[in-house]
């Protein structure tokens, strides 16, 4: 079973940023799946989006909540596809349920732009077989503070301790928007009728499917013609 995941903590990001994830996936795969939302408030979120509810662990804030989903306890059963809120996605995403079937998939993360050989990853969009990474969750959750005080945020874990049993998604099919689209050199944000956008138009290249927004500006706000015509 395909299960396409999202998580919502707290009040960084409104309902609707869920219920836009849920149509770009259903615009942009052939692929039967089922949309799931991990939250601590279903407030405003489509009744078709299946609830799973975030056990109430006041201890783990922010990014760290994301980590829930690697917990034996977690409901969802199968092979696993994790969204952060702020992508757009805007091609077909086939691939990111069967490439490399059964490894552990994520991001590398975009200092790759700056730093060729960069190792690190991002979590914004991963890929797994539930019950196969469940370690980093239950080693987290014996030492949380421990964990969150040596590392930036979840990403940093995970990178660490999965370093043996990560696979990279092809770099050119999820980009940062603003560092590999846009590009490092263009830098000013421009903002006209209440939309945000950088001079130079963003540069989709073959296989580019996802779009990773990281600082400003963040998708509902931003003007780039592929970003409006899926941010719906």
């Amino acid at each position: 079973m395909n299960q396409v995941v999202c998580v919502k903590w707290g009040n960084k990001y409104p309902a609707n940023y869920v219920n836009v994830l849920k149509n770009m996936v259903a615009r942009h795969t052939t692929v039967p799946y089922s949309f799931a939302c991990l939250t601590d408030d279903p407030a405003g979120i489509d009744a078709d989006v299946k609830i799973v509810p975030l056990p109430k662990e006041s201890h783990i804030k922010t990014w760290w909540s994301k980590l829930w989903m690697f917990s034996p306890d977690m409901p969802l059963k199968g092979n696993i596809l994790f969204f952060d809120l702020d992508v757009v996605i805007f091609n077909n995403i086939d691939n990111l349920f069967s490439h490399n079937p059964g490894k552990f998939m994520i991001i590398r993360d975009f200092n790759r732009c700056r730093i060729h050989d960069w190792k690190l990853s991002n979590s914004s969009v991963m890929r797994w077989q539930s019950g196969t990474m469940d370690y980093l969750y239950t080693e987290f959750a014996q030492k949380p503070d421990r964990v969150m005080s040596q590392n930036h945020g979840d990403q940093d874990w995970i990178t660490k301790r999965a370093k043996d049993d990560i696979t990279h998604w092809p770099d050119k099919w999820i980009r940062s928007y603003k560092w590999e689209m846009i590009g490092l050199k263009d830098t000013k944000l421009m903002t006209e009728n209440g939309k945000k956008y950088f001079r130079t138009p963003a540069k989709i290249e073959e296989g580019n499917s996802v779009a990773v927004f990281h600082g400003q500006p963040n998708p509902m706000e931003c003007a780039d013609k592929f970003v409006v015509d899926n941010w719906k």
